[in-house]
C-alpha cells in the first residue's frame, strides 16, 4: 500500500475513532426533554406511504409467512422475532416494518389485529433494550416512519393498553434518534435519522419548539446532502427516488397541521426531481450507477406523478458528475465524476465513464447495477470497474477499493482528475468527450472515450483511447490485457453477423447494430445484478485493445 494510502487510512481511522467515543456518550447520557427531546403521547396524523402496495404480500404475512429482501420465512405460528432470521438483508426488512404498507390491501378488522400483534411482539422482544440489527440507526428512522404511517391500521379498535405501549416504544426511539443522529456517519442513514425524527415532532404533536429544531436539523443535513443540481452526493440515483418517498409525505404533513414547513424543504424537493427526471431511460427505468439497482416502475411512478418542476431533463448534472445525451428516443448517460471523498465511498462503484444507451421502451448497453438482496461478495464484485460498460485494464478496476474494519470498504484512490468537453455540432450532433486518471499510478496510462450521437438518435460514434499523462497517445500498451466491455440488458437478444458485427434485438423487435471497423467483437457471459426479480444471466460484447485505441458504432434500425 502506498504512503499516501496509509496515511488517509491513518486519518480515517482517527476520525473514526473520535466519531465513535462521542456517539458512546450520546447514547449513555440520559436525553433531556428540554434539549430538543419529546414524548409521543399520541398520534393525530399518519404521512401517506407513497411505495406500491402487493396484496399477495399481505395475505403471506396474514397466513404467517414473510416474503421479505428476497427471502420467505414460515413461521409456523410463532414470532418471527424469536425465530433465525434467512439474512441480514431481511432482518433489516423485518425490523423496519416497511411492510405494514402491504397490509393496506385488505384493512379488515383480522387484518388490522393481526399486524398489532406483530408490533407487539417487537416491542416485547427488542422494546426493552437498545441493540442489534433492530436498533440499528437507519432500521430505526425506517421503523418509525412506517409506524406512523401506517398507524391507522396498526391502531385499529386497539385497547388502551397497547396504545400506550406503542406511543411508549415511539417515544424511546425517537429519543433514541436524536442522541445517536449528530455522531452518525456522513450519507443517508443520518439523514433519515433526522427526517424520521421531524415526522414524529408533527405526527406526535411535539412541543412548537420541538418541531422548530427538528425542521431546522434537517434543513441543514438536506443542504448538506443533496447538491445543488439535485442529485444526492452519494452519487446514486436511486438515493434521490429514496428521498423523495419520506421527503413528499413529510411536506405534506406540514402543510395539512398549518405547521411552517421548513425553509429548505420544498427547494429541496424541486431541486431533486429534475436530477430524477435526468437519471431516468427512456424506457422509464432508473440508471445503474454507484449502487443503483431496478426500481419498481409504480414506485418510481408513484413519486413522478407529484412532479411539479416539469422541463425536459437538464444535458448534465455538474456537481454529480454525469452527462445526459440524447437524440430522438435514444438517451445516453454516462458517469464522469468519483466519489466526493472516501467516507461517502463505501458503497461508491469504479465507474468511470461508464454509460448506458436506451432506446424507445428498451434498455440495451447498461451497467450490471447492485444486487439487491444478494451477500457482501457479490456487493463488492458489482463495484468494480469490469462490471461497468467501460474500459478496464488487467481487470483491475480504475478506482482502488479497501477494506478496513472501522470504515468498510473504502475506495483509497481513484480518477482525481476528469477532463470533460461537450459539443454540439453543427448538423446538431451531441458529442461528449472525456478522460480520466484512474490507470495512470499503476499503468501510466489515461482513459479518454468519445460518445457522438447525432440529432436523430440513429448513429453513435464512440472512441475508446489510451492517452499518456501529458496528452500524447500511448504507443506502447500496458503488461496486461485491455478491454472495453459492453453489458448488455438480459432482455435484449445478441444476433451475430460476422466477427465484427453484432445485432442487439429487443422484445419489441427494436435494434440496433454494434460494430467495429477493425479486431474482433467477441460475445461473453455475464451477470446482471440488478434485476428486480434477483441476479440473472446476461451477456456482454467485448473488444479487445491492439493498439492505443478503438472505435466502435451504433446504428439503429427503423
Amino acid at each position: 500500500m502506498r504512503f499516501a494510502d496509509r496515511r488517509k487510512l491513518v486519518t480515517l481511522h482517527v476520525a473514526e475513532g473520535w466519531r465513535r467515543l462521542r456517539l458512546a456518550a450520546a447514547v449513555s447520557r440520559p436525553t433531556s426533554l428540554s434539549s430538543g427531546s419529546f414524548r409521543v403521547t399520541r398520534v393525530i396524523v399518519a404521512p401517506t406511504d407513497l411505495r406500491a402496495v402487493d396484496p399477495f404480500v399481505a395475505e403471506e404475512i396474514f397466513s404467517g409467512r414473510f416474503p421479505l429482501a428476497g427471502r420467505v420465512l414460515d413461521t409456523d405460528g410463532q414470532s418471527p422475532f424469536t425465530l433465525e432470521l434467512p439474512s441480514l438483508q431481511f432482518a433489516r426488512r423485518l425490523h423496519g416494518f416497511g411492510w405494514l404498507r402491504h397490509m393496506r390491501a385488505n384493512k379488515t378488522s383480522d387484518t388490522c389485529a393481526h399486524a398489532r400483534s406483530i408490533v407487539d411482539q417487537w416491542i416485547s422482544v427488542h422494546g426493552g433494550r437498545a441493540a442489534g440489527v433492530a436498533w440499528e440507526p437507519d432500521v430505526v428512522s425506517r421503523r418509525i416512519i412506517s409506524w406512523l404511517s401506517h398507524s391507522p391500521v396498526v391502531l385499529h379498535d386497539a385497547e388502551a393498553g397497547f396504545y400506550r405501549r406503542f406511543t411508549a416504544s415511539l417515544s424511546q426511539q425517537v429519543r433514541y434518534l436524536q442522541r445517536r443522529v449528530g455522531s452518525l456517519p456522513e450519507g443517508l442513514p443520518r439523514l433519515k435519522a433526522r427526517i424520521a425524527v421531524a415526522m414524529a415532532s408533527i405526527a406526535a404533536e411535539a412541543r412548537p419548539a420541538a418541531v422548530r429544531r427538528a425542521g431546522r436539523l434537517l434543513d441543514r443535513e438536506l443542504e448538506r446532502q443533496v447538491l445543488p443540481d439535485g442529485s444526492h452526493y452519494s452519487r446514486n440515483p436511486q438515493s434521490s427516488v429514496d428521498l423523495l418517498f419520506d421527503l413528499l409525505p413529510l411536506r405534506q404533513s406540514y402543510i395539512n397541521l398549518g405547521h411552517d414547513v421548513p425553509p429548505k424543504l420544498i427547494p429541496v424537493i424541486d431541486r431533486i426531481y429534475p436530477a430524477v427526471r435526468f437519471f431516468r431511460h427512456s424506457s422509464g427505468d432508473l440508471a445503474l450507477f454507484n449502487g443503483a439497482s431496478s426500481s419498481l416502475a409504480t414506485d418510481l411512478m408513484s413519486v413522478l406523478r407529484y412532479d411539479e418542476t416539469a422541463g425536459q431533463p437538464f444535458k448534465a448534472l455538474p456537481h454529480g458528475g454525469y452527462h445526459r445525451l440524447a437524440g430522438g428516443e435514444t438517451i445516453i448517460l454516462v458517469d464522469t465524476g468519483t466519489a466526493l471523498s472516501a467516507r461517502l465511498s463505501a458503497t461508491a462503484h469504479a465507474g468511470c465513464l461508464s454509460f448506458e444507451l436506451s432506446s424507445g421502451r428498451n434498455r440495451f448497453i447498461i451497467n450490471s447495477g447492485s444486487p439487491r438482496f444478494a451477500g457482501e461478495r457479490l456487493r463488492q464484485l458489482a463495484r468494480t470497474t469490469a462490471a461497468h460498460s467501460t474500459l478496464c485494464i488487467g481487470d483491475v478496476s480504475s478506482a482502488r477499493i479497501a477494506k478496513t474494519s472501522q470504515l468498510g470498504p473504502i475506495m483509497l484512490s481513484g480518477p482525481s482528475r476528469i477532463a470533460v468537453d461537450r459539443q454540439t455540432g453543427p448538423d446538431g450532433s451531441d458529442r461528449l468527450s472525456a478522460r480520466h486518471d484512474g490507470y495512470v499510478e499503476r499503468f501510466g496510462v489515461v482513459h479518454e472515450r468519445e460518445i457522438r450521437v447525432n440529432e436523430q438518435g440513429t448513429k453513435i460514434a464512440g472512441r475508446d483511447r489510451l492517452l499518456l499523462p501529458d496528452g500524447l497517445p500511448a504507443v506502447n500498451l500496458p503488461d496486461a490485457e485491455v478491454i472495453a466491455r459492453f453489458h448488455i440488458h438480459p432482455s435484449i437478444t445478441l444476433e451475430r453477423s460476422d466477427e465484427r458485427k453484432v445485432r442487439l434485438v429487443a422484445p419489441d423487435g427494436e435494434s440496433w447494430t454494434f460494430s467495429i471497423p477493425v479486431g474482433h467483437l467477441a460475445i461473453t457471459e455475464d451477470v446482471f445484478f440488478a434485476d428486480v426479480s434477483g441476479i440473472r444471466q446476461s451477456q456482454q460484447l467485448e473488444i479487445l485493445f491492439e493498439g492505443p485505441e478503438i472505435r466502435w458504432f451504433l446504428a439503429h434500425h427503423a
